[in-house]
């Protein structure tokens, strides 16, 4: 069962003068779950400890934006409409059960979703600063956000989902693949098998007429691609003036798969059967 937990309420008495307590968030998130701060603090550690990325510039300014924003009752009456019944709706469509938590709360710009384990226990976390500052607090945006982190979910507990790779190339054409999976269990849920919630100004449309030049970089790319200098995955990461197009890459890798396998065959793939089945995708550039 999915528990649903909202923690929106009083996140400006975060603020001091509209500035970001840290010592105040780090007591509201270890009441949520118990001695977890460094979890959240670890990641932003990742990317400022290179100085690539800066706290002020590129973590507190989104975090402030937060204070008093008007968008912030939208966000809220979009998440209680779409997590109302949502456990009935995952059964009609699947026939199983999913268990986690949903979290709607103010991060550190963890990500505007995210799938990780706090104490034990599978948790889907919803970072207000990050949607908010992505403009996803809509009810189309917020049901796409939430459907796919539910995809993770559902991979992890209903397939195999892999975390240790020997190297960064098959590291990232299973991020390919694990990101297409949850892109196409949200277009499962919805029933359109269009549907990109990262679809704005076009995104959709650039990333159809650009399709055999995104792959053909990202194939290029695996040769020397990590976490600090991939393009593909994330808001912050550009490719060709675009975000996330990994997602739509990914979207399309399942959907060459979905013509020969199953959904369910597809999430019990090994690393060594998504790197196959990969390279047979890229035969088509």
């Amino acid at each position: 069962m999915i528990t649903i937990i909202n923690e929106i309420d009083n996140i400006n008495l975060l603020f001091d003068e509209g500035q970001f307590n840290l010592e105040k968030w780090t007591l509201y998130i270890n009441n949520i779950y118990k001695n977890s701060d460094f979890i959240f603090k670890q990641e932003v550690e990742k990317y400022t400890k290179n100085n690539k990325y800066s706290w002020n510039e590129n973590f507190l300014s989104i975090i402030n934006n937060v204070y008093n924003n008007k968008n912030i009752k939208i966000l809220n009456d979009s998440f209680v409409e779409i997590t109302n019944n949502i456990n009935e709706k995952i059964n009609k469509v699947f026939n199983k059960q999913i268990k986690t938590d949903i979290v709607l709360y103010l991060g550190l710009c963890n990500g505007a979703g995210w799938v990780t384990k706090i104490n034990d226990k599978t948790t889907v976390l919803l970072g207000i600063e990050k949607i908010l500052e992505l403009n996803w607090f809509d009810l189309n945006s917020i049901k796409g956000l939430i459907y796919h982190e539910l995809g993770h979910v559902y991979h992890m507990q209903h397939g195999k989902f892999i975390t240790d790779f020997t190297n960064n190339k098959y590291k990232f054409v299973y991020q390919l693949f694990f990101e297409g999976i949850a892109m196409y269990f949200t277009q499962l849920l919805i029933n359109d098998f269009n549907y990109f919630h990262q679809d704005r100004d076009g995104w959709k449309n650039w990333c159809d007429e650009n399709y055999h030049e995104i792959m053909k970089d990202f194939d290029r790319d695996l040769n020397n691609m990590d976490r600090f200098n991939q393009r593909y995955f994330g808001d912050w990461c550009i490719y060709k003036g675009r975000s996330d197009v990994g997602y739509y890459l990914g979207t399309k890798l399942i959907h060459f798969l979905i013509k020969k396998h199953s959904f369910n065959e597809i999430i019990n793939f090994n690393s060594d059967q998504v790197f196959r089945l990969y390279k047979e995708f890229t035969k088509h550039i």
